[in-house]
């Protein structure tokens, strides 16, 4: 019989977890390998888990309890592990923030704002007093901080995620800033580009119906994982793993990338437009 392993109860919520996790595993004589046989998932993300550094799927926590026989134990602690992490950002993304360091690749449409993690501190400020305008100063900074934080994962370029994002082109020649600083905020994704860190598309104004006109979405694929599709509005957010839903909503998103400007095309547009704002004029939109 495997001798039980010391825990530190003073240690945080995801590493206990994650060390009794390992504990039941190796007492029980299973690889991580032979754990999650009959799951979707693979040996590192269960190994992840097992450091605290990564949340237990609820899914994957019920493989779990099958597997080990520990009577729903890992499935009634998946909550307390997820409030355990809170941080800076809002509760209904971080499922999405932790997925995002994990992903593969990612694919954005954000028809309404520029992604978290090409924004500029002026932009994301502006976003954070506009959603929140009781909030204090030192609150909202601590917003603006933690989401250009997120940014950190295109500077690891071996581990960075491809990373593709479709834009509506109002987002170019529609500003909500005073002309230097939004030619900062698309000099950043110019720059990012130039890197081959990402791919920006352009939805032009003119082209009519198109799929997900109405919403928001983040396509997220892992090595060692199912997919996730994240939506997101103003005061909420929710992260989908139904495959059905996944499936549809990856279709939507190929659609709505065929009817986008080429990425060279959309990139040479958004150029012009930072230089319009430096130059103090406004953007001309496609006719």
């Amino acid at each position: 019989m495997a001798r039980r392993k010391d825990i530190d109860g003073s240690m945080s919520v995801p590493t206990f977890y994650g060390k009794e996790l390992r504990w039941k595993r190796e007492a029980a004589g299973l690889s991580l390998e032979g754990m999650l046989q009959g799951s979707f998932y693979g040996k590192t993300y269960l190994s992840d888990i097992e450091r605290g550094e990564r949340r237990m799927p609820l899914d994957l926590a019920r493989h779990v309890d099958r597997a080990l026989g520990t009577d729903g134990f890992f499935e009634r602690h998946c909550e307390d592990v997820r409030k355990a992490r809170r941080g800076p950002h809002a509760a209904y993304f971080e499922k999405a923030l932790e997925a995002e360091k994990q992903a593969e690749s990612i694919e954005l449409w954000s028809p309404v704002i520029f992604p978290g993690l090409l924004q500029t501190a002026p932009y994301a400020r502006t976003l954070v007093r506009s959603t929140h305008p009781a909030a204090s100063d030192d609150w909202v900074e601590e917003k603006v901080t933690a989401r250009l934080a997120r940014a950190r994962l295109f500077e690891e370029d071996h581990s960075a995620p491809e990373y593709w994002t479709i834009l509506h082109e109002s987002l170019v020649t529609d500003s909500i800033l005073p002309p230097l600083e939004m030619a900062e905020q698309l000099d950043r994704v110019v720059e990012l580009a130039e890197r081959r860190q990402i791919t920006p598309q352009i939805i032009p104004r003119t082209c009519g119906a198109y799929p997900l006109m109405a919403a928001s979405i983040m396509v997220m694929t892992f090595p060692d994982a199912p997919p996730l599709i994240y939506t997101e509005a103003s005061y909420s957010g929710d992260t989908i793993d139904d495959p059905a839903l996944v499936r549809q909503y990856r279709k939507a998103y190929d659609r709505l990338r065929a009817v986008a400007l080429s990425p060279q095309t959309s990139l040479a547009m958004i150029r012009a437009a930072a230089e319009d704002y430096r130059n103090d004029k406004r953007p001309d939109r496609l006719e």
